[in-house]
């Protein structure tokens, strides 16, 4: 499927990441036929992976779905069978045809969020035999230890085309963020810098501690603020807060 498929996907900030994803699928739906159509896309929690997926997943008309952590097989084939704007109806077999036959048809990218449950229920063959029977181009999104987790099963190694890992979100990443979530208000790079450190490389607490910085800029009047106006007040860094007394 050439890539002049991609739509406009509205407004969203140019995190790393979201770059990164753009490549990965473009990589696989873009590869050589007699080439594996399967990717990862892995890292820690809090990296914006799922960001990401949303976003490229409407910018290339992406079929996505988010599996959840009590799926069966059953439940995973009725999720992309409704996805993909067909009726699910049948045994997991009957299904799973259903599904090859509406791919190659279509001749879209499918992108599977959180495919460590997939491997942890041990359904991915039936993902395996989804990708080789259709031809369809598959980014799996996980945890960091995604890639181990596959390497067990040798069959859908070597169904993979790359290994792409997120990375840590950055002060650039941050900049991005608040242009996006708090533009309304001139963060002082001093600032930005000092939210990027906190979050420890994660896009989730880079936006909690913007909109920490927007409610009391809203509440204080301040059209701008840095970091000596933040003074000690505190920010998310994902840590408990200390026991007291």
């Amino acid at each position: 499927m050439p890539l002049d498929h991609e739509v406009n996907s509205g407004t969203i900030a140019p995190l790393r990441n979201v770059t990164l994803f753009n490549e990965v699928v473009k990589r696989v739906v873009n590869r050589p036929r007699h080439l594996p159509g399967m990717a990862t896309f892995h890292g820690f929690s809090g990296y914006g992976k799922t960001f990401s997926a949303t976003y490229a997943a409407n910018k290339f008309r992406a079929y996505y779905v988010e599996v959840g952590e009590s799926w069966t097989k059953a439940k995973f084939c009725k999720s992309l069978m409704i996805e993909l704007g067909l009726q699910p109806k049948g045994t997991v077999a009957d299904m799973v045809d259903a599904i090859i036959n509406q791919l190659v048809v279509t001749d879209r990218p499918v992108i599977i969020d959180e495919f460590d449950h997939v491997v942890r229920r041990r359904y991915h063959e039936t993902i395996r035999e989804i990708h080789d029977k259709s031809g369809a181009p598959m980014v799996l999104i996980g945890e960091e230890m995604l890639p181990q987790q596959l390497a067990a099963s040798e069959r859908f190694h070597n169904r993979m085309l790359d290994w792409v890992p997120a990375v840590p979100a950055d002060v650039t990443d941050a900049i991005a963020l608040a242009e996006l979530y708090a533009p309304e208000i001139a963060i002082a790079d001093d600032l930005i810098d000092h939210i990027a450190r906190q979050a420890g490389g994660r896009v989730r607490r880079i936006c909690v501690n913007l909109e920490k910085v927007r409610e009391t800029a809203r509440s204080e009047g301040w059209g701008s603020v840095d970091l000596k106006a933040w003074g000690d007040r505190p920010l998310f860094s994902g840590q408990p807060p200390a026991r007291r007394g």
